[in-house]
């Protein structure tokens, strides 16, 4: 194992400035978002997207649904770009999340959603590709260039664009002062101890990982990270569903590792955990609570909606470091590209 940073090491670094930089100068583009929502009044938010972006907008399904009260769908990209089918969403928004913007699958889905009678936005961290170009409106990411296969500022920056989008859609004055602190929060989450967790994970043969709401898009995203990064095969389950067919698989020593925020979840993640914890599973938390042994203690926004951004600091460095216990470099694995092009 090399001692020299990985690119994902220092790009994980970079997401505080990436997001200040996005609330900096996209508040413009966010009160525009907010008028055309209020005056369109949407019945749904469609949304489509691939791979990390595909769990940004997990993100955003929970944070939208419970702040405003409207229903979030994903669309599949192949409806539009391999069925060629006609979207119906009159009065709707459609949201696409790309770093690229140059899948043509995805800009066929916008397309088609646009012919359909939706407002577009492109959330994307090229702000002259394709999608951008044929939005109705652009929300740049501004997380500058990611050379690590490995998303992870261009993650968590997307995650926080469409947060932004949540709040001004919503009026919520507890998102807007806690993305106000999620750069602080993301910085300080560069000095959390996470190595602890190391002897859980860098001989495991399969993990789970879990949360609720909020936190479980981003267990979603720390499995596909475990995967394409240190080849460990994870997968991602809500707390509430990992009760019922999943738990057959746990026993003694098998290793979960959840995303538990300060919120209306956070006593029956609980007490899902210490169900989990009898069953022998040996499980750890990313929390700003103190949730027991294996606590990996983050920094707070203030808001346990945010928070779980603020866990993936930690976790991206735990990761990156498990890839390397593994002879693997996390920045180039040898079977996939940056730029995805899928139809």
């Amino acid at each position: 194992m090399t001692d020299t940073p990985s690119l994902m090491f220092q790009e994980t670094a970079e997401a505080a400035e990436a997001v200040g930089r996005l609330f900096a100068n996209e508040a413009q583009t966010f009160a525009e978002l907010g008028k055309v929502i209020a005056e369109r009044s949407p019945a749904v938010v469609s949304m489509s997207a691939r791979g990390s972006s595909d769990h940004a907008a997990s993100f955003f399904k929970y944070l939208f649904e419970i702040h405003t009260g409207i229903p979030v769908a994903s669309i599949g990209p192949s409806v539009a770009s391999v069925y060629d089918a006609s979207l119906k969403l009159d009065r709707a928004l459609h949201i696409t999340i790309s770093q690229s913007g140059a899948s043509p699958d995805i800009v066929a889905a916008q397309q088609s959603a646009k012919k359909g009678g939706a407002v577009t936005l492109a959330v994307v961290n090229v702000a002259d590709s394709p999608l951008a170009e044929a939005a109705d409106i652009v929300l740049p990411i501004h997380a500058g260039p990611e050379r690590s296969v490995a998303a992870t500022k261009s993650f968590i920056a997307s995650a926080a664009a469409l947060a932004g989008v949540a709040q001004v859609a919503s009026g919520d004055i507890g998102l807007r002062d806690a993305l106000n602190r999620l750069p602080e929060a993301l910085a300080a989450a560069c000095d959390v101890n996470w190595e602890p967790l190391l002897p859980l994970l860098a001989d495991a043969g399969s993990i789970y990982t879990a949360g609720r709401g909020p936190g479980f898009a981003i267990a979603l995203e720390a499995a596909l990270k475990a995967k394409e990064t240190a080849q460990l095969h994870a997968e991602a389950f809500s707390l509430a569903e990992l009760m019922h067919g999943p738990m057959q698989l746990v026993d003694q020593g098998f290793p979960i590792l959840a995303f538990v925020p300060d919120d209306a979840a956070l006593v029956s993640s609980s007490q899902s955990l210490a169900k989990l914890r009898g069953l022998g599973a040996r499980v750890a938390s990313f929390s700003s609570r103190d949730l027991g042994e294996r606590t990996v203690e983050t920094p707070t926004t203030g808001h346990g909606h945010i928070d779980p951004l603020v866990s993936l600091v930690g976790y991206y460095r735990l990761i990156e470091r498990v890839a390397r216990e593994r002879g693997l470099n996390p920045d180039t694995p040898d079977k996939l590209n940056k730029v995805t092009q899928t139809i």
